[in-house]
């Protein structure tokens, strides 16, 4: 198995699913051009028909793509950047959420959106949203954030075979990572199925795209003070391995999440409030949430980069978990 970049694994993703079904289809804005490589040599196999360049109109390209998966069709769209998903939320929260259920189970709706986390590089407010907490509240649509090469590929590939529309967050902070990639092209993670990144007894760290990184950092830095970290990576928010992250939160008595989205109403905050409704008894301490602060993002770097959660934060969360004797004894701590 050959070490493989974040951007490739989609790359192969996208094309061994368009091999393997005539029925797949690609399309978004700068597709042919191929910005990113992620489409390098499509238009070569699959022809513009298979390979469509769209205008730069979000609301009319998605709606397309609804249309098309209803009558057969599995268009995958890469809408570029998060951010851009909003001129469609109409498209996305009452049809393609909905669609499904308002007729009864005679419409399907096998479509992936693909979008990218493009935040940490001075991209300003306007294009550096992570809005994966706002569509886990929308019934009707799965979401997928990948933290690395290999989840990458076997979790899109999983998502182009589903019947259901899948949102695709790809963390740009994760595209220069490597990873060994099976070569069987039936190789798929299947969704709703959690993965410990490291094991741990002192800490369970819930780890979200980007921040999945950052964690196995902040383990590792934690290791020569005696404090082990389990870090889970979800992988899929909706559906979401809960029994995963509440068996290792059982083992380890303690709980953090780390997760890029703005804190208030964030997935981060969702999987501590599961923690805490169904894992009480075995808390010995809060749990900790390190987010991104609520604000919009500046284009100053200087000012930008210290909102994000980091290694020092985590780090900070972890210390103050284990070390903080009054967190113990206001919690109850046999």
């Amino acid at each position: 198995m050959a070490r493989t970049s974040y951007l490739e694994a989609i790359r192969q993703a996208q094309m061994e699913e368009m091999q393997r079904d005539s029925r797949v289809f690609i399309m978004g804005e700068d597709i042919i051009c191929n910005v990113y490589g992620t489409t390098t040599g499509f238009v070569d196999l699959f022809g513009e028909e298979r390979v469509r360049d769209t205008p730069i109109s979000e609301n009319g390209f998605i709606g397309a793509a609804a249309g098309a998966a209803m009558v057969g069709m599995r268009p995958i769209v890469d809408a570029t950047i998060a951010s851009f998903l909003y001129p469609a939320m109409d498209q996305i929260m009452s049809i393609i959420a909905k669609s499904r259920y308002i007729y009864g189970g005679q419409a399907r709706l096998p479509l992936v959106i693909r979008s990218c986390l493009f935040y940490g590089n001075s991209n300003a407010a306007q294009h550096s949203d992570r809005p994966y907490s706002m569509f886990m509240n929308v019934p009707g649509l799965k979401i997928i954030v990948p933290s690395d090469a290999r989840d990458a590929k076997g979790l899109l590939k999983a998502a182009i075979r589903d019947d259901d529309p899948v949102l695709c967050f790809e963390d740009s902070t994760c595209w220069t990572s490597k990873a060994e990639l099976p070569e069987d092209p039936d190789f798929f993670i299947p969704l709703g199925k959690g993965e410990i990144k490291r094991e741990g007894t002192d800490i369970t760290v819930v780890a979200i795209a980007g921040g999945v990184p950052l964690a196995l950092k902040a383990a590792k830095r934690l290791e020569s003070e005696g404090i082990s970290l389990e870090v889970i990576d979800p992988r899929t928010l909706v559906p979401l391995d809960r029994e995963l992250i509440l068996q290792s939160v059982r083992k380890t008595g303690r709980a953090i999440t780390v997760d890029p989205a703005h804190q208030t109403c964030s997935a981060g905050s969702e999987i501590a409030a599961i923690i805490v409704e169904h894992a009480f008894d075995a808390l010995r301490g809060p749990v900790l949430r390190v987010n991104t602060a609520d604000t919009h993002l500046p284009f100053s770097p200087l000012i930008e980069k210290p909102l994000y959660p980091s290694v020092d934060r985590i780090v900070a969360a972890a210390r103050r978990l284990v070390c903080d004797t009054s967190l113990a004894s206001s919690s109850g701590e046999r």
